[in-house]
């Protein structure tokens, strides 16, 4: 307790504050700090408590000590995790923290206007009844008093301008606690803290910097006292802060010291229960988990997102603590790559967390380990080898089911992983999807045939041979052109062109619709994930059957058939992924005769159509990139438009893949050498922008471009490798990027198609098709 005549001397000093205010300050007041402090001193923490109100919860003084050190001293009402947020906001400003002591009121009376917030980790509503009229705003509520002594890193100022700005970004992260949104501001710190590290060109080695923590419940009667002993380094306290904050510790006082080599931290601390950490299993998981966070925080530069980044690291921990069989897995966190990696994956996508990391945190650090030894693209051969090695072993087709879709799953997360940490060419990256959703479908209509067999006699000729069935890829699937979260887009076709089944027998067509059915059921995706089978692309699209003969084939996709135009131009890319190969033969020379047939084909219809696009699929005042002038459809259009007008006599037009048909346009002089090589970067870096949009969510539905200046924007612009120092100056220059090269893009197109004479053309159709998928990108 302060002795009586250091109180009336505060009260004496302090005409202007309301004593209630000082007896609230002197009598829960931590006793340790009158053992600290100077009258003069406690008098100025006294005004700066004088200043806090509801309307605002913190209050900041600074002095300068010498030319590159000040002190800091904060004043706030208590919130859980305040200590780690204020420690990051002078981290950001380029604030090395030398000292610190941290003091905190140490009971709250009864009816108090505050929470208590160290008995969980993510603090409740505030309780009680709110203050009397009588009473002073916000006098019943605890606050603390921290005093920082900091030192200016290189490059760094703290004039006057930048103490607002500190003031400023202070008051705005403890309000967010105040509102209980202590992610938010563990994101927009993480964020401003990031910068930062990033500005400071230093290179993270690797886990040369261990920790060493001494826990002692006997020091303190209501909190343990944690002793922590580590080489200084950039953003230590917070890091360290925030790892006790994330594991749900509550620090009432601290006391730091650092010779600028080493940092010796007494933290006076209680569990989310508030009370003493007295379980040594408690203990000792704090002590890896804390360390750990503490260590990734360096390498969140590496991370697009870096709270997106933490967040999911701590999420991993707590997985990885509560299985005792997978805590060895930890030592693996120990190497300075593996980290690095984590933070760009973690900081990168929610969908492959939520795909695959969460759910298989058991296999991800091995994976981690592994995915380097194995290159990008696995051929066919070795994909199928391995799935059958692993459905080897399981008889009933729900096992099989399962050990099919979890081998889909690894393979698609190595493949991700690897392109998204080693930034493989485009081509590489598609073609290993693409030879993956080969050997799945090709599995999976095996399987699905076993099935059907089972329950319905499979249609034969008169010679006994049963009918061909061939799975077609269309879409991306047929370019050979699947990225992040495109759909797998196929078309279904059997053969019954010499003998008709017997009448002892099902159809055909019902045979081969029941088993389209069941192959549907063997790939298990999210609906807007990669690998949901998409059938739409079909003759008469979602009002006709799944599967068709040939001869209706033939008959829908000729000259005189009802396919519209855009379909003979979405046949362009269709290529043979499964079944029987001589029918999947037939299918591409019907392709071939009837895509890049003489018969005409109305290119004003396909520019009205790709006006519509504009028009109707553009949010208002937004970048498309797939469907705004300039989009990546502009480049597949250019080269499909000519494709179909002139591959009936230049073959080398009559190829599926966009990147081969722009090559080949080129050769043919229908396109410049210059036009065909700017389209061709234009594609790999339009698809590359709709990949890094795409991969936040797994949702193929993601192509329009962050706002300008949003987080979302300078979060892609990381994501496409545009690092700079000033995230803003990034975010800028991929939007400018992105604008050149659409407006590049959309000049070539317009050049070629909407500035000519139109050719003689039949007349246009103007019959809807609203069941069928317009040109698949």
């Amino acid at each position: 307790m302060i002795h009586p005549t250091r109180r009336h001397a505060l009260q004496t000093a302090c005409p202007d504050l309301d004593p209630a205010l000082i007896k609230d300050f002197v009598t829960r007041m931590d006793p340790d700090y009158f053992d600290q402090y100077s009258l003069e001193a406690t008098i100025t923490h006294l005004q700066l408590v004088g200043k806090l109100n509801p309307d605002h919860p913190c209050a900041l003084h600074i002095t300068k000590e010498q030319a590159d050190v000040f002190e800091v001293t904060i004043v706030a009402y208590d919130y859980f995790s305040e200590f780690a947020t204020i420690c990051g906001i002078l981290s950001a400003f380029g604030l090395d923290i030398q000292e610190a002591l941290i003091f905190t009121y140490t009971d709250e009376p009864s009816g108090n206007d505050g929470a208590t917030r160290q008995k969980i980790r993510i603090p409740r509503a505030r309780r009680g009844r709110p203050p009397s009229p009588s009473h002073r705003p916000g006098l019943a509520r605890k606050k603390v008093v921290d005093v920082f002594r900091v030192q200016l890193l290189p490059g760094f100022t703290l004039d006057h301008t930048e103490q607002t700005q500190l003031s400023a970004e202070l008051e705005a992260m403890i309000r967010l606690l105040d509102t209980q949104h202590i992610r938010d501001a563990r994101r927009q710190v993480n964020r401003r803290l990031t910068e930062t590290l990033g500005k400071l060109r230093k290179k993270t080695p690797g886990l040369i910097h261990p920790v060493q923590i001494l826990f002692d419940n006997n020091l303190s009667p209501n909190e343990t006292v944690i002793d922590i002993d580590s080489v200084d380094t950039p953003a230590f306290l917070y890091a360290f802060a925030n790892a006790l904050a994330m594991r749900g510790i509550y620090i009432a006082k601290a006391k730091v010291d650092s010779d600028g080599l080493t940092v010796r931290n007494r933290f006076y601390v209680k569990n989310r229960h508030g009370e003493k950490l007295k379980k040594g299993t408690e203990q000792q998981e704090l002590t890896v988990a804390a360390a750990l966070i503490k260590e990734f925080t360096h390498f969140l530069t590496w991370a697009p997102d870096p709270a997106k980044a933490l967040e999911h690291f701590d999420q991993l921990l707590d997985q990885l603590l509560e299985e005792p069989q997978t805590v060895a897995d930890l030592s693996l966190l120990t190497q300075k790559p593996l980290l690095g990696h984590l933070a760009r994956l973690f900081g990168s996508s929610d969908f492959l967390w939520e795909d695959f990391l969460r759910r298989q945190h058991t296999n991800l650090l091995p994976a981690m380990e592994e995915f380097q030894k194995r290159p990008q693209v696995r051929s066919k051969a070795e994909l199928t080898k391995a799935l059958q090695t692993s459905l080897k072993i399981v008889r009933r087709p729900d096992e099989r089911k399962k050990r099919l879709n979890e081998f889909k799953d690894r393979e698609l997360f190595r493949i991700d992983m690897k392109h998204l940490l080693e930034n493989t060419p485009l081509p590489d990256f598609s073609h290993a999807l693409t030879n993956l959703a080969d050997v799945i479908l090709n599995q999976a209509l095996m399987e699905a045939q076993a099935v059907v067999d089972r329950s319905q006699k499979r249609p034969v000729r008169a010679n006994g041979h049963p009918y061909p069935f061939t799975i077609c890829g269309v879409g991306k699937l047929g370019g050979t052109e699947l990225g992040y979260a495109s759909d797998i887009e196929v078309l279904f076709v059997y053969d019954t062109n010499k003998t008709a089944s017997t009448k002892k027998q099902p159809t055909p067509s019902e045979y081969f619709e029941a088993l389209v059915q069941e192959i549907l059921g063997w790939i298990d995706a999210k609906q807007e994930g990669i690998f949901h089978i998409d059938t739409r692309l079909r003759p008469h699209g979602k009002m006709g059957l799944f599967a068709h003969s040939l001869v209706e084939i033939r008959q829908y996709y000729s000259p005189k058939g009802q396919a519209a135009p855009f379909e003979r131009q979405a046949l362009i890319k269709l290529r043979y992924v499964a079944g029987d190969p001589a029918l999947g033969d037939l299918v591409e020379k019907h392709r071939d005769e009837f895509v890049y047939s003489q018969a005409p084909w109305p290119l004003d219809t396909a520019v009205h159509l790709r006006d519509r696009q504009t028009k109707e699929l553009v949010p208002a005042g937004a970048i498309h990139v797939k469907y705004s002038p300039g989009g990546l459809v502009d480049i597949e259009y250019t080269a499909q438009y000519l494709q179909v007008m002139h591959g009936h006599r230049a073959p080398s037009l009559q190829t599926p893949n966009t990147l081969q048909a722009l090559d080949a346009l080129a050769k043919e002089e229908l396109l410049t050498g210059e036009e065909a090589q700017d389209l061709k970067e234009d594609y790999l870096f339009l698809r590359q922008v709709i990949d890094a949009l795409r991969i936040v969510r797994g949702n193929a539905k993601d192509l329009v471009l962050p706002k300008s200046g949003s987080n979302g924007l300078i979060f892609l612009a990381r994501r496409m490798g545009f690092i700079t120092e000033d995230w803003l100056a990034g975010a800028k220059a991929l939007e400018q990027e992105i604008q050149r090269r659409m407006k590049q893009t959309r000049q070539v197109f317009t050049k070629h198609f909407m500035n000519r004479q139109p050719e003689r053309q039949t007349k246009p159709r103007s019959r809807k098709s609203p069941s069928r998928k317009p040109v698949s990108s």
